[in-house]
């Protein structure tokens, strides 16, 4: 499936931030920081990995509804984006 740049420069930075906040998290945990302060960074840190996801799902699905036949060609049928959507849920 073709997704535009802009749309893997964009998850790609979203993931960047994520990496870094795994990182920060890490760090709490060696530091032995409260558990409220740690679980409130994971927290945060799996918000933006789902709206990395659900970037890639929009722009699938973009592309399933304007190329229906090159995207079903190379086995992404709206159905099976949809289904994508889903797990995410």
């Amino acid at each position: 499936m073709f997704l535009p740049d802009e749309v893997l420069s964009s998850t790609q930075a979203r993931l960047h931030r994520v990496i870094g906040q795994l990182q920060g998290i890490d760090r709490m945990i060696l530091d032995q920081r409260e558990c409220r302060d740690i679980v409130r960074q994971i927290s945060a840190a799996n918000k933006a990995l789902e709206q990395a996801a659900f970037q890639l799902v929009a722009a699938g699905l973009t592309y399933c509804v304007e190329n229906p036949a090159e995207a079903e060609a190379g086995g992404y049928s709206v159905q099976s984006v949809q289904k994508m959507f889903m797990q995410l849920s």
